[in-house]
Formats: C-alpha cells, structure tokens, sequence
C-alpha cells in the first residue's frame, strides 16, 4: 500500500495535536508518514511541542525527528514541495481558506482544521474549488469520529433505544491558554461561537441534518441555541458554548440523549466517559480507544489510500454549518428566531 507522505502547516497547539494523531496512526499500520512541516517559529521547526489544549495535559516532548523531516518558514515552500502528498492546515482561521485553495492547487489532499471559514460565501468558494479537484479537502470536524459521539449517531440511525426525544451539548470553558491574540480577538476567531460551540452546531447538523430555524440568546464568547425541526415534532435539541467560565471551571464536554426507551450520557470528565440508562441499569459500554482527532486522520488516510471519495465531513456540509453558526449569531442578536 503506497504511504501517503504528509506536510503539517502550522505548529501550534492544533499542529501538534494533528502530528501526533499521525504518529499514532503510523504505529498502529496505518500508511503515512510525516515528512515536512512549516512554522515561523524556529523552535517549533526544530520539533518542540506546544503548550495548551483542553483534551488532556500539554506535552513537552519532540513531536518528530527534525533529522528526517523537512521544516520549511514558508508555507508556500511546503506545498511546493513534492514529495507532500496530505496537507494539515492548522494556521489561524482567517488564513485557512487561501492556504487550502493554494494546496489544491499544489495538486495536494487536505485536512483543514475548523472553522473552514469565518463567513459561509468563504467557505462555498473552497467548497466550489475542492469539488473540482482530484485531491480530496476534508474539513477536520473531530467529533463526528471522538468515540461515544459515534455510539450516539449509530443509536439514532439503526434506533436500538427507539426514537430521540431530546437532545442537549454543552462545551464549556475559560478560553484557550495559548495564541490569547487570536483566540480573544472575535472579527479573527469568530469567539466561541465560531471557533467552540462549531462543534456542537456541526455535530446536531451531521445527526438530525439541516434545522428549519434557531433561537440562539448570549454572543461570540457564550451562546446556547434551540434548533427547530420540524420533521422531528417534540423533539428538543439544544446546544451551550462558552469561553466565559472562569479558569478553575476547567472544560466541560458532554451531552445527555434522552431516547425512548434509555438515556446516554458523556461526560468527558468521567472515566468511563459514556453511560447508558436503561432497563432500570446504568452501564458504561466499551469504546474504541483514541480521540476524534485519531479517528479524522485514519479516516482522510483509508480515504486517500483506497482512491475513494467519499468522506464522513465534507466542505458542503461545512457550508451549511458556517450558514447555521450565521443564523444563530444574528437571532443572539435580534433576539428572535431566525429561519434558515
């Protein structure tokens, strides 16, 4: 099987994660390698790890051998590289779409780190470019593939505990530790709202598909939203988003599912992070090993690998979820519901 041979752009907190997820998945047989990566920051060239992320303590160690990867300042000279053939593009937001177009030029695939864009006309310009393409552009959305959230989508579609009565995430913190410049700065990051609840939004579209309208209260650093559909009458879907808690609030990941016939937990803070009510019993089912960030990688790699081109996020779904996150910051601020 051909190793896909992969470039890194951007080596902070998000850059590390994807290296490591590569790693993991080259020790467990999946076919790729790190072979070039791209930062400003010279430290970071050389292979030092970034400090910060909510999933689990900050690691210090060498994220690759600088002796047997190519480090480039410039990420142009990366994606001119030609023995690249999987582009991360882990770089702040408002650089995202320009770097992904100037890949798929490059005639390279792409794992684009979340939001694809702040403003969805963005967004659908790169969708338009990808669809185009012979290289695949896949948006990183990491919790359709974090074990516990895949056990929730396969409940509601094969129906084992009957229909989804209600639905409520949560994603709670004091704000990222790391890159405060960016992070703080709403017209760069799009707050919370863009850049955290994105997750929640894109996970309830992936499940329940496109909502009728929203009903969001709060702005970018803390909003909750009600999600219409009325396909699913007396259905409830709700989803919290902050960047408002105080730091020793540390950072809260969950959901409740309550269906017919059983109730489904996560809880990131648990361990193990799922339980299931039902039948008069709490259980806690065993779940795949890993983080959504494993699951992302393996995926785009066995994608990429088998010439196939279909993929579970894709850049039109990522549209929709840009056009949702719009609607729901225009009903904070008028107050009122707003159609989609």
């Amino acid at each position: 099987m051909t190793t896909v041979n992969v470039g890194v752009i951007g080596l902070g907190f998000m850059g590390a994660t994807h290296l490591r997820a590569y790693a993991a998945a080259a020790r467990d047989g999946f076919p790729c390698r790190v072979v070039a990566v791209s930062d400003k920051s010279a430290d970071r060239r050389a292979g030092a790890g970034a400090a910060g992320g909510n999933i689990g303590d900050a690691k210090q160690e060498l994220l690759f051998d600088p002796a047997s990867v190519r480090a480039y300042e410039r990420a142009s000279d990366l994606l001119a590289d030609p023995g690249v053939s999987l582009v991360s593009v882990c770089t702040p937001t408002d650089t995202h779409v320009e770097l992904a177009l100037a890949a798929i030029n490059a005639g390279k695939h792409v794992l684009l780190e979340k939001p694809v864009a702040l403003r969805s006309a963005d967004a659908q310009r790169l969708a338009d470019a990808a669809r185009a393409a012979r290289t695949l552009c896949m948006p990183a959305m990491c919790m359709r593939f974090w074990p516990g959230w895949t056990l929730l989508r396969d409940a509601v579609r094969d129906g084992r505990w009957g229909g989804l009565r209600a639905l409520t995430l949560h994603r709670l913190g004091s704000g990222p530790t790391w890159s405060q410049s960016f992070y703080q700065d709403v017209t760069r990051s799009g707050g919370a709202l863009v850049d955290l609840h994105i997750h929640d939004t894109d996970f309830v579209v992936h499940l329940l598909g496109t909502p009728a309208a929203v009903r969001s209260s709060g702005g970018p650093m803390h909003i909750t939203t009600l999600y219409d559909f009325p396909a699913l009458p007396g259905v409830a879907v709700c989803a919290e988003g902050s960047w408002s808690m105080n730091p020793a609030f540390g950072f809260r990941m969950q959901y409740r599912a309550a269906f017919e016939r059983a109730t489904v937990e996560f809880d990131l803070a648990k361990s193990p992070a799922v339980t299931v009510f039902a039948d008069g019993a709490a259980t806690q089912p065993d779940l795949p090993a890993g983080t959504g960030y494993d699951g992302q990688v393996r995926h785009l790699i066995s994608a990429i690998t088998a010439g196939a081109r279909n993929l579970d996020a894709t850049l039109d779904e990522a549209v929709t979820v840009a056009r949702v996150l719009e609607a729901e910051a225009r009903s904070a601020a008028v107050r009122s519901a707003v159609s989609l």
